[in-house]
């Protein structure tokens, strides 16, 4: 079994550093992208400018393999769009590995142990995984693996408006008027359907604030066009961030940035509205109604920006083990539950805690968060490290999880409530940042959201 390759199910950031990891440590890396090119998906995200540097969105690995290439890395303390990210890294990143290995316009959508299928438990161990495969002409194939690292995201898995996790009432029905998606104005079919028009944003991360921004901005070229947010939560609180305090100054200055728009009065805020139903209203437009009947009345488009989740129907046969809230390895779902951190906070992780039932199988990147909101680029670069080295036999580099990441400048307790800000009353009952009895804790590291959520 340890001449067959460890397959890497997408060819995005977290993805093609496993598979740089992976050469780096003498294994055969083998990558599908069922999109058409490297960072698929980053590329529908190509105008969205991410608060991260160039820095910190470069793999180790991945740098050394490209700078062996002649490859120059951008400047450090710049921040790349999307368009960039893919364009200037992870497309010469995909080249450099090299067309065997990553392998593009191919689908994974099934994985299993060669003759067995879950319930089985003779011989599990020592068969090898069963890749299902398709191409884009419509061919399967079944590609044998000893390990599977899992770095497909979650870009294809959106929230929907619904307060309950479901599809709100009529929110299918009214497709043309809602997106899930921060708007690219600089498209001008997309600006004409924002200019002029009343637009909701629903959400609360870091895409929300962008959005904000984004429609703000039209809303002082454009005459009559007007913005509303809608949080479920009952107030706005720490939403905006922690400004200053933020140690990734261009996240802080997001929140800072959308702040001023609602003091500049370019938008309305509706705080405790969770969506039950989108009723049809006239000229195409929507009415939302909230579980406790409020209304917003003649809206033209609704911006649907309320997280991710991991899409999970093609490992019905592996044997995951996964957390019942967040859809997150059971381990590592304590370290970032929403309920629990309002701030990111998290401990640092690695192999120990992203490990299946299934062995040899790992959720990495994005995914592995579940349905959590809270991720970086540097984390997901550092699980795959890990995760490598372990299957490299390394079990002393594995577990010894190298990370720092800047801190949000942020904590409010429990990040998932509708009352007013606790703080205060966390702070001093020993909550994600409190010190709750004066007991010695380990190390914390921080992570903050990203304004696409997985950067």
């Amino acid at each position: 079994m340890n001449e067959l390759p460890v397959v890497v199910v997408g060819a995005g950031p977290i993805g093609l550093a496993a598979a740089a990891e992976l050469r780096e440590r003498g294994l055969t890396p083998l990558v599908f992208e069922r999109g058409a090119s490297a960072g698929a998906a980053v590329s529908q995200w190509n105008h969205v400018r991410v608060f991260s540097r160039w820095g910190e969105l470069i793999a180790p690995a991945a740098r050394r393999l490209l700078e062996s290439t002649g490859w120059t890395a951008p400047r450090a303390d710049s921040y790349p769009t999307g368009r960039d990210w893919a364009v200037d890294y992870l497309v010469p990143l995909a080249k450099a590995l090299g067309e065997d290995v990553v392998r593009v316009g191919v689908e994974v959508i099934g994985v299993s142990r060669r003759g067995r299928d879950r319930v089985v438990d003779a011989g599990r161990e020592s068969e090898p995984f069963t890749v299902r495969v398709r191409h884009t002409d419509g061919h399967e194939e079944r590609v044998l693996a000893r390990a599977i690292i899992d770095a497909s995201g979650t870009w294809g898995g959106t929230n929907p408006l619904g307060g309950d996790g479901l599809p709100a009432l009529g929110e299918t029905a009214a497709a043309h008027a809602i997106s899930y998606r921060v708007p690219d104005l600089d498209d001008e079919q997309v600006r004409a359907r924002y200019a002029g028009a009343h637009t909701v944003i629903a959400g609360s991360g870091h895409s929300a604030l962008t959005a904000i921004i984004a429609l703000a901005d039209l809303a002082e070229q454009a005459p009559g066009t007007r913005i509303t947010w809608v949080l479920r939560r009952g107030e706005v609180g720490n939403t905006f961030g922690g400004g200053d305090a933020d140690q990734l100054p261009a996240r802080g200055a997001l929140g800072q940035r959308a702040k001023q728009a609602l003091d500049q009065g370019l938008l309305q805020v509706v705080t405790g509205f969770r969506t039950a139903a989108v009723e049809p209203g006239d000229d195409r437009r929507v009415t939302l109604v909230s579980e406790a009947g409020a209304r917003i009345e003649d809206v033209d488009q609704v911006v649907t920006l309320t997280g991710f989740r991991p899409q999970l129907e093609w490992l019905s046969e592996i044997r995951l083990g996964l957390d019942p809230v967040l859809q997150a390895p059971v381990r590592l779902a304590p370290l970032i539950d929403p309920n629990v951190h309002s701030c990111g906070t998290v401990y640092p992780h690695g192999v120990t805690e992203l490990a299946h039932p299934e062995p040899g199988f790992y959720l990495a990147g994005m995914k592995s968060y579940g349905r959590a909101p809270t991720f970086l680029a540097l984390t997901g670069y550092e699980q795959v490290r890990s995760i490598a080295a372990e299957l490299a036999g390394d079990h002393e580099s594995a577990t010894r999880v190298e990370l720092t990441l800047p801190d949000t400048g942020v904590c409010g307790g429990a990040g998932v409530f509708d009352g007013p800000d606790t703080t205060e009353a966390t702070n001093a009952g020993g909550g994600c940042c409190g010190g709750g009895g004066g007991s010695a804790a380990p190390q914390l590291i921080t992570l903050g959201t990203a304004a696409n959520s997985c950067n």
